[in-house]
């Protein structure tokens, strides 16, 4: 039998997770999301960017022949990490902030004294896209070094019209400029982010802002797939987020909700109510509001990097969450201010540390769950016929070293779309 040419093939791992399942993708509860669909001494073909066949390495090698064979030998291959919450394009850090919480400040505190996110607003505003491009690059690189592929990111550190379009058009530039070296972006608009200073005094005005000329120029211009709230007591409340949300799904855009951080806000429930994609953070959530979510089937996106960073000692409740079969998926909410890193494989040990999640939860979160957070889950967040090559090879032997094996980077090679990475291809 003449077998089949393909472009690359990834053969004789030790584990290939593949997370392959039945309709619908999306995992809830524990059963679904303790299984992987792991495939040992597995292979992957790949032509054309994806994939083209999933199986034992013997069945594998028998149909398929390549130009490039990369044995995964005692190695573990997944899916690429998906990182569905950041906000990697801003200039400058918070780095005295960090000293002033160890020392006892409020994240409230730091921002009434100018601190926050109005600090890093005041820097984007005065920087060019060119040094805003650059900026995000290096930590890009960081992520997808990481293992991350794709990676959703968010604006909200412009808070008026040009700044915001600002931020978003450097997103859809880093996206056409990319040559497979950094994750895909998905381009969240975060307007809502905090109420500018020029506002001080006039919220609704901000809104009234966001909802008149900020939305109707997104869309039109079409920066951005979803569009997110800051939803917090004292700063965009129920009212405030329910009249963005609801003017940009007028708009199509598809909406997130950064709901309950710091206080039981009524976030959650709002998020069930409008049909949201997500809510994200969730610390201090109510039991009314997570069922409300779950009966939408509004996906959980928590972050517990920004609670070990804010040194507080309420998580989000993921277990309670998962058993009550509410959609989890986890990200690092990467941002100067509260959560500074980039990876998600520190992300997956502090939620199976802190918020008790296996590690096998914890990989369909940042996968799968991650994929269907964004809309992706056609095309990516497992390792199945006809989906985009984007996978990881990690240097163990097997998916639960990933968070077990903490404060080192375990990838071996990122492969983006059949192609692997230029700046780790050292081993190959």
């Amino acid at each position: 039998m003449k077998k089949q040419r393909v472009d690359l093939i990834i053969s004789d791992a030790a584990e290939l997770v593949t997370l392959a399942s039945p309709e619908p993708p999306l995992r809830v509860g524990s059963d679904e999301m303790n299984y992987l669909g792991i495939i040992n001494h597995g292979a992957v073909a790949i032509k054309n960017g994806r994939i083209k066949a999933v199986g034992k390495t013997d069945n594998i090698l028998e149909e398929y022949s390549a130009a490039k064979v990369i044995k995964a030998g005692a190695k573990t291959i997944t899916p690429g990490l998906i990182d569905c919450h950041t906000h990697p394009i801003f200039i400058g850090n918070r780095v005295d902030e960090f000293e002033l919480k160890i020392r006892g400040a409020t994240y409230q505190q730091i921002a009434e004294g100018g601190g926050g996110i109005k600090s890093t607003v005041r820097k984007v505003r005065l920087a060019s896209k060119e040094e805003l491009k650059a900026n995000a690059l290096k930590h890009l690189v960081r992520s997808i070094s990481c293992g991350t592929t794709t990676l959703e990111a968010k604006s909200g550190y412009g808070l008026n019209v040009s700044d915001e379009i600002k931020m978003l058009e450097v997103i859809k530039e880093l996206n056409k400029a990319n040559d497979g070296n950094y994750p895909e972006l998905v381009a969240t608009f975060l307007g809502a982010h905090e109420i500018p200073d020029e506002y001080r005094n006039n919220k609704q005005g901000y809104v009234d802002n966001i909802k008149r000329e900020m939305l109707p120029l997104v869309a039109r211009k079409k920066l951005a797939e979803f569009c997110d709230v800051f939803c917090e007591k004292d700063i965009f409340e129920i009212k405030d987020a329910w009249q963005i949300l609801t003017t940009a799904k007028k708009y199509g855009l598809s909406i997130k909700i950064h709901a309950d951080e710091f206080t039981t806000s009524g976030g959650a429930e709002l998020a069930g109510e409008l049909n949201a994609t997500s809510a994200d953070h969730l610390m201090f959530a109510s039991d009314k509001g997570l069922k409300k979510m779950r009966e939408k089937r509004v996906i959980a996106i928590l972050l517990p990097g920004t609670t070990f960073m804010l040194g507080f000692s309420t998580y989000a409740p993921a277990r309670k969450m998962i058993e009550m079969g509410l959609p989890v998926a986890l990200a690092t909410d990467f941002n100067p201010g509260t959560c500074m890193s980039e990876s998600l494989p520190m992300i997956m040990t502090i939620a199976c540390v802190m918020m008790k999640m296996t590690p096998a939860e914890v990989l369909v979160a940042t996968t799968i769950n991650a994929a269907c957070a964004i809309k992706r889950e056609r095309h990516i967040g497992s390792l199945e016929v006809g989906k985009q090559a984007d996978m990881v090879i990690w240097d163990c032997p097997s998916y639960k070293h990933i968070p077990y094996h903490f404060g080192v980077n375990l990838v071996d090679t990122v492969i983006k779309k059949g192609c692997l990475l230029k700046h780790m291809a050292k081993n190959l």
